[in-house]
């Protein structure tokens, strides 16, 4: 029997137990670990389809709140929706009509929303505005808003009719130009008077006593602006603003007056006119004598006073310059100018008051041709020239 070296037995022994040990123990491991990765992935996979409806819940249920204004934190906002928030585009027929759309951009104003805590998502926002043509309905305007107000209630409360718009009380003063008028309503935040002065000059209003004059100017409605005390909203539109006071001037204008201008040989613009001039220069007391000296000029241009028809009247040089009259303002080529050209003005040279309107069409009946402003305020009047003079030598105002 042959022997083997005790030493190659015990090296091909420990040699054979490394392989075989790999070889038993290997298998085993690879087998457990996918084992353990597979009932992971299972587990997992069943929290989730167990959380999932939960986590979908959650979802909705914060977005309803949303829409639906649940459970918010009590909070207002005005929010102020310029011309900058809208696509605008106007059309004007055939007419002089001018029609006007409006349509919001919508990523915009639920920014703005966002802004002022009033929503919580944008996008949310967004979508449910198309599905409800939300931003063919928002207008410019300045609005009182609040968390209690869902998706809904937020789009009607900035549109053309909401009860959320902001009112300012804006009193326009008898005796204001077009000008004027307009300067103070945008100063009041009511409309732009750029905006204003192009819807006057180029909107077809449609009332009777404006269908004889022309589109083109603003001061066409120079006059019929009646003077009060108004309620406008903020970033009103300016055509309803123009309008509101026009439907002033038409109401205040009664049928008794509208016979009376009706068989007369004046139009109601050239009333108008007259009743400006008295609204410019009366001290409040004295409309139905100021009346009949303009009356008097124009009515009898060849009597002694030598007046030759040229009413004179220093309101005419100020609406020209816009300051004091001078002496040098007197020879201004404009036919506003009374001093340089006889009889009355193109249009009224401001908006006059109920008052001076009715001392226009019922002024008084006196021999007067001249005025002139003492130093206590109020007007003398004279029936010529000298005696004017020699009462204004002794008037301060005039030394």
């Amino acid at each position: 029997m042959a022997r083997t070296c005790p030493l190659f037995r015990c090296t091909t022994f420990l040699l054979s137990g490394v392989e075989l040990m790999p070889q038993e123990n290997r298998t085993p491991r690879r087998r457990s670990r996918r084992r353990g990765r597979t009932a992971s992935f299972t587990a997992l996979y069943i929290v989730v389809l167990l959380c999932l409806p939960v986590i979908l819940s959650a979802v909705i249920w914060i977005g309803a709140n949303d829409v639906l204004a649940l459970n918010k934190p009590e909070h207002s906002a005005t929010i102020v929706l310029t011309e900058d928030y809208f696509t605008i585009r106007t059309k004007t027929d055939q007419d002089g009509n001018v029609t006007t759309t409006y349509n919001a951009k919508m990523g915009k104003v639920a920014s703005l929303l966002k802004k002022n805590d009033l929503i919580e998502f944008k996008a949310l926002f967004r979508l449910f505005s198309t599905a409800t043509d939300g931003e063919k309905k928002l207008r410019p305007g300045a609005y009182h808003l609040n968390t209690e107000m869902d998706y809904r209630s937020l789009i009607a409360g900035m549109g053309a009719h909401s009860d959320s718009r902001v009112v300012v009380e804006v009193t326009i003063p008898e005796g204001y130009t077009v000008a004027q008028t307009f300067q103070l309503l945008e100063d009041n935040g009511v409309a732009s008077a750029e905006v204003l002065t192009e819807y006057a000059a180029s909107y077809n209003y449609g009332f009777s006593f404006l269908q004889d004059i022309p589109l083109g100017d603003a001061t066409r409605l120079e006059g019929f602006l009646f003077p009060d005390t108004y309620e406008f909203y903020v970033n009103h539109d300016p055509k309803y603003v123009i309008n509101k006071m026009l439907q002033n001037f038409d109401a205040n204008y009664t049928d008794e007056m509208r016979d009376f201008v009706a068989s007369s040989k004046y139009s109601l613009r050239e009333y108008l006119t007259v009743a400006s001039l008295i609204e410019r220069e009366t001290d409040g007391t004295d409309r139905g004598k100021i009346a009949s000296v303009i009356f008097n000029r124009l009515e009898n241009p060849n009597a002694s006073a030598g007046t030759n028809g040229y009413l004179q009247v220093d309101a005419t040089l100020v609406y020209i310059t816009g300051h004091a009259p001078t002496a040098a303002d007197k020879e201004i080529d404009s036919p506003y100018n009374t001093y340089k050209y006889p009889g009355l003005p193109p249009t009224p040279i401001a908006n006059p008051g109920l008052k001076s309107l009715k001392a226009t069409l019922d002024p008084d009946n006196t021999g007067y041709f001249f005025y002139a402003l003492g130093d206590d305020g109020h007007h003398r009047f004279f029936t010529d020239y000298n005696s004017m003079r020699n009462w204004m030598n002794t008037q301060a105002l005039y030394q």
